[in-house]
């Protein structure tokens, strides 16, 4: 298994309007779970912005755990 095997998502969600990426994974788990009432143990891979929308955070659980890539233009 690769670090991060994107063939095993199922789906792919997109998080609009700007989320505080200080956010850690526990954080960003909070957001999916409790704002966008989903279950982040799934095979799906969520995506956030900044307000500036030049920086994004990729959240993805594997069966061992959760990958936590941080991206900027």
């Amino acid at each position: 298994m690769t670090m991060l095997d994107l063939s095993q998502i199922d789906r792919i969600y997109l998080a609009t309007g700007k989320t505080g990426l200080r956010k850690g994974i526990d954080g960003l788990v909070t957001v999916i779970t409790e704002q966008f009432d989903l279950d982040p143990y799934q095979s799906v891979l969520f995506l956030f912005c900044d307000s500036c929308k030049d920086c994004f955070k990729w959240l993805l659980w594997q069966k061992d755990g959760f990958v936590l890539l941080y991206k900027t233009f």
